[in-house]
């Protein structure tokens, strides 16, 4: 997985804002969707998992699966990258795990939507220390790209 990459999956999720108006966000309801990475080369798809929300990787270039492949020698297509995310007392904010594959590690992560179209992730080495957030867009179900 290249270093942007990395970053990215630190930061848990992805894409630019597009040009949707801005809605009030406000329930689980309104996370879940499939969501694409700034650079738009991996789709999450965030759904409920049992009491938490957590999110699977369901389309990836093929540059981000062989970054992957090459350092933890797995299949990104499938992965699991966010785990028990729950909400926070502000209803569109939520806080969990994000899975990073080619470290094999787990860094704490959290999710703000902005609007229906787009939210911050941010993901942290430790609590609020060395963090990285970035903006990732809703992909439209029309757009959607699943892996065969």
């Amino acid at each position: 997985m290249s270093r942007s990459m990395l970053l990215g999956a630190i930061a848990a999720l992805g894409m630019t804002a597009g040009t949707a108006m801005a809605q009030p966000a406000g329930n689980t309801g309104d996370l879940y969707g499939v969501w694409r990475n700034p650079k738009g080369s991996v789709h999450i798809e965030i759904k409920g998992c049992g009491q938490e929300t957590c999110g699977f990787v369901v389309w990836a270039n093929a540059d981000a699966q062989a970054d992957v492949k090459k350092g933890s020698n797995q299949g990104l297509i499938g992965m699991q990258l966010l785990r028990d995310f729950t909400a926070t007392k502000d209803n569109n904010e939520w806080k969990g795990k994000v899975f990073v594959p080619d470290l094999n590690m787990t860094f704490s992560g959290q999710v703000r939507l902005l609007d229906r179209a787009s939210l911050r992730a941010k993901g942290c080495l430790l609590p609020n220390f060395l963090c990285k957030s970035q903006t990732w867009t809703r992909v439209e179900a029309s757009a959607v790209r699943r892996a065969s």
